[in-house]
């Protein structure tokens, strides 16, 4: 019996013993937002124990070891380790992201609506500030945009701020673009120049792409998507940044910031100031920009916050505007190779670069934000903002016997315009260029008289002169949010602008002529200053004055005014558990639109100034997000946008009279989705279905018996369907991929037959037919494919690659262009690919490593591709050479091919390599 006892008791303290050598750490994981990461994988640095974290993050992992480390993952966040010692509970650990989180950006106020990972049902990708100031360099804002799926970002015609963006096949103007929550559209067109925001990256904390109608409560123009800008505020931690970047062509940009971070008065001030030049990559393309932003803010107390905010980007640029033909870009290369880097636009005057295009502006945005915090379950969010764009965009105008600046009877054999040839005929000289030989230039009454004619005279010259296209601005946005229950949440707000588009032209440079005849008599000129003469001219450059007023300049040619109100309410219910997320949102607008002719109409006359033409418009749209577990989830949204015609379509002919057939765009869109989220995987897959009716088309009458009158092509519907993808893998501790791919197919749906108006707006019938069933929308790739990768190589040293494919590119495409039944569609222009790729590394300096020095090169299109970016033109291999003599063959037959294309098309190319190295030390 005692020897039972014995080995009782003995068995007993074995397993004791070995009970005892476990060891149960627990604790949970945070993002640095303090917010739980679920699946992040917790880990036994050196055995393969390893557990996932919970949904709120918390976990229990049990080691045979007294003494170890933990390490603690999430694919998207530096690792962590932790040394443990015998049982305990590590507490809160958090992890720093590293990729596109929005969570990471504080965003207060309720009126900037960002989407949220599992939540929000749309389809979105986040490009954070780190990323945009690692990778984008030298490269234009939008361009950043590439490796999200359904994105086709180009440089365009090249000019610095010139790039451009579709979104699932639709172009800018039918793209929402918001900063900090507001609208920066322009309201009579739609339209977004980004060499306005040259500055933004600057002071971007986050840009996130919600492709589709968008999570916005505004009813707005996110036919395609919304891109939504959240810029630095003025309570971020103290701190501040010196930078410079130099690169290709003498690029060079230098900037400073400081922050001051959150004082105890509740003031927090952040400045930020930058300046940019460079030659160009494309010939004549000089620049000049600056930056600044100022941001002050106050918290009043804990119910009370306000952020004013002032920023502009002045800035200058030659530009390319006209997309050379092929032929030319061959003429002026070498062994039969385009020269890439050639534009038609410019010359040098005394040896100096002289452009004919040059855009400069300067579009200074105030803006004040107020946050009141009612209650614990109410708040009230305020933006009240200003802007004042000045500036424009030059062209020529006028002849050299018929000739135009850019004839090719007026360039060098180098394709560059003759300048000083242009400046010598101006002052009577005799002149020639080897190939064109005028007679000296003829007075009239005795002096160089220049005017837009463009007639074969021997008096006429050329002038260099600007479109002028100000603004003025005022909105507010006001949003009130009220937690109803735990699961319930409710949006009101009101949405209210008024805009002041002013359009004139002026005189920049007479090229040493006398003067220049603002037209003759009504037909051409002034009305109310008949056969005015004209000396005034003024520079191509922008004014640094945010309130710089342009009254006192000489109108040109035209001058008038496009006045825009308008009126937006908007309400949205919010349903949210821990599993499920649902909404309804509504919107509705009315937009009104005024014109005041200061040219065309003598003061007298009612049609000077209109009265506004009112047009209701507006959405709705729903969402569901379920989270099946802490892996997968799946979303659902639709919704219906009734959206106004844009100011062209109201005045259909330039003239004070208005469309009486004016009919609302309709826009409606159908999205699903699946999200996987892991520790080292995650993806996200969408599929969509976006009809786009009634879209306005016009073109001009040529008839000369209907001078002035034009058609106007109603009805016009397209169909955009696609699927997305877009993952990233953390296979190792040093590793990260990211890839996307997308594949769409864009295309029209009906035939159109045309309405003929006149001048007064009056139908007089009926026109051609455009025959558009089944063509492909152009001007964007409907396949996209990225593939990334980054490695650490050692603390502080990372290198990363990035390919991108692009396919299925069509030529952009003029619908009045199709009036045949066989014509052959959309021109597909060539696939290519491009490598980027870039090294990093960042040396911590001070006592607590709280200063560093950053080294950053990117090297863009590494393998010096040649491709056709987008085609204007729609011009077949197997087209005839001449329209009027078939015999002289096609394109092909006659060799005038370029990889497949026929020479004949207007492109741009895209640039070749480029580089750019910075250097940054942050404190």
């Amino acid at each position: 019996m005692k020897k039972i006892n014995f080995l009782f008791f003995a068995l007993v303290m074995m397993f004791s013993s070995m009970a005892i050598a476990q060891t149960t750490v627990t604790g949970t994981v945070v993002d640095d937002a303090n917010k739980p990461l679920a699946s992040a994988t917790v880990k036994v640095k050196g055995s393969s124990i390893s557990v996932l974290t919970s949904e709120n993050g918390s976990f229990k992992i049990t080691s045979k070891e007294s003494k170890g480390t933990l390490v603690v993952s999430f694919i998207g966040f530096d690792a962590k380790e932790y040394a443990f010692s015998g049982s305990q509970d590590l507490g809160s650990i958090s992890l720093q992201s590293n990729t596109s989180s929005i969570e990471e950006v504080v965003v207060k106020t309720t009126t900037i609506d960002v989407a949220k990972n599992r939540k929000t049902p749309v389809a979105v990708s986040t490009i954070k500030a780190s990323v945009i100031a690692e990778k984008l360099g030298n490269q234009e804002f939008p361009e950043i945009l590439n490796n999200t799926p359904s994105a086709y970002a180009t440089k365009s015609g090249g000019g610095f701020g010139d790039s451009r963006v579709n979104i699932r096949g639709f172009n800018q103007n039918n793209i929402a673009v918001l900063i900090n929550g507001v609208p920066v559209n322009d309201m009579e067109n739609s339209s977004v120049y980004w060499s306005n925001w040259a500055g933004l990256s600057d002071v971007t904390s986050a840009m996130q792409v919600q492709r589709g109608l968008g999570s916005s409560k505004l009813a707005i123009s996110s036919v395609g998507g919304t891109i939504n800008v959240v810029t630095k505020s003025a309570d971020q931690k103290q701190g501040g940044n010196i930078g410079v970047t130099i690169g290709n062509n003498d690029y060079l940009k230098a900037q400073y910031s400081y922050n001051t971070g959150k004082m105890k008065n509740g003031l927090s001030a952040s400045v930020l100031f930058s300046s940019t030049t460079g030659n160009g990559y494309v010939d004549g393309t000089k620049f000049e920009g600056y930056n600044y932003f100022v941001g002050l803010g106050y918290e009043i107390n804990k119910k009370h916050d306000l952020q004013f905010i002032i920023t502009g980007a002045p800035q200058w640029h030659n530009q390319r505007s006209a997309a050379p033909t092929i032929a030319q870009y061959i003429q002026y290369g070498v062994n039969g190779e385009p020269n890439i880097k050639y534009n038609s636009d410019w010359g040098r005057l005394n040896g100096e670069e002289y452009s004919f295009r040059t855009n400069f502006y300067h579009k200074p945005v105030m803006s004040l934000n107020w946050d009141w915090k009612i209650s614990d379950k109410m708040k009230l969010s305020t933006v009240f903002y200003g802007s004042w764009g000045r500036g424009g965009g030059s062209n020529g105008t006028g002849a050299i016997r018929g000739n135009q600046y850019n004839n090719a009877n007026l360039r060098l054999p180098d394709g560059t315009i003759n300048v000083d040839f242009i400046q010598a005929w101006n002052q009577g000289q005799a002149v020639t260029n080897g190939t064109f030989a005028p007679a000296p230039r003829a007075t009239i009454g005795g002096y160089y008289e220049n005017s837009s004619s463009t007639s074969n005279t021997a008096t006429n010259g050329i002038s260099k002169i600007s479109s002028i296209n100000s603004h003025n601005w005022y909105g507010g946005i006001m949003n009130l949010n009220t937690k109803l229950t735990d699961k319930f949440t409710l949006d009101f707000g009101v949405d209210m602008r008024t805009y002041r588009g002013i359009h004139y032209q002026v005189l920049n440079d007479l090229l040493g002529s006398t003067f220049y005849r603002n037209g003759s008599g009504v037909s051409t000129g002034d009305i109310n200053n008949p056969n005015e003469i004209v000396t005034w001219t003024y520079n191509t450059t922008p004014n640094g004055n945010p309130f710089f007023n342009t009254n006192y300049q000489k109108a040109i040619n035209y001058n008038n005014d496009g006045l825009v109100r308008w009126f937006g309410a908007f309400t949205q219910l919010e349903y949210a558990t821990e599993k499920l997320t649902a909404f309804v949102q509504g919107a509705v607008s009315q937009q009104g639109f005024k014109k005041n002719d200061y040219f065309l109409y003598l003061t007298s006359n009612p049609l000077s100034s209109t009265s506004y033409k009112n047009i209701m418009g507006g959405n709705i749209k729903g969402g569901v997000n379920y989270n099946i577990n802490e892996q997968h989830n799946v979303f659902v949204n639709t919704g219906y946008y009734s959206k106004q015609p844009f100011f062209n379509a109201v005045y259909p002919n330039n003239k004070s009279l208005v469309n009486e057939n004016l009919t609302n765009e309709k826009i409606f869109g159908l999205e699903a989705g699946y999200g996987f989220k892991s520790a080292t995987f995650n993806a996200n897959v969408n599929i969509y279905h976006t009809t786009w009716k009634d879209r306005y088309q016009r073109s001009t009458d040529a008839a000369p018996t209907n001078q002035g009158g034009y058609f106007d092509f109603a009805g016009i519907q397209e169909v955009h369907d696609g699927v997305e993808l877009e993952f990233t893998y953390k296979p190792l501790k040093k590793l990260d991929i990211n890839g996307m791919f997308s594949y769409g197919n864009w295309y029209y749906k009906n035939d159109i037959t045309a309405n003929r108006y006149d001048v007064n707006n009056a139908q007089i019938g009926t026109g051609s037919t455009l025959y558009l069933d089944g063509v492909k929308v152009g001007d964007a790739a409907q396949t996209t494919a990225a593939l990334g990768a980054a490695y650490k190589v050692t603390n502080g040293l990372k290198i990363d690659a990035n390919y991108r494919y692009a396919d299925r590119l069509y030529a952009a495409i003029s619908p009045a262009n199709f009036t045949t039944a066989n014509n052959k569609g959309s021109l597909q222009l060539p696939s290519f690919g491009l490598l980027d790729a870039g090294v990093s590394y960042k040396m911590e300096l001070g006592k607590n490593k709280s200063e560093s020095l950053n080294f950053r090169f990117n090297m863009n299109n590494v393998l010096d591709k040649v491709y056709i970016a987008e085609s204007k033109t729609n011009i077949f291999a197997d087209d005839n050479v001449s329209s009027t003599n078939p015999s002289l063959g096609t394109y092909a037959s006659n060799n005038r091919l370029y990889n497949g294309v026929a020479n004949a098309n207007q492109v741009f190319f895209g640039f070749g390599r480029t580089w750019n190295l910075s250097v940054a030390y942050k404190f």
